[in-house]
């Protein structure tokens, strides 16, 4: 929990809220890779990238 307050504090202490969108997509789409990889839908996910 500790990088995630690190990560807000220099958010808000270098105004950065640009970045913000970002990293959410980023573990949004990495997050759907990890949990599609062992079900059916997988190759369904991968044609969309």
């Amino acid at each position: 929990m500790s990088l995630f307050r690190e990560f807000w504090l220099f958010l808000k202490v270098r105004k950065k809220w640009w970045l913000l969108p970002i990293v959410v997509a980023m573990v949004l789409v990495g997050s759907l890779l990890v949990f599609a990889q062992g079900s059916v839908l997988a190759p369904f996910i991968y044609t969309i990238f």
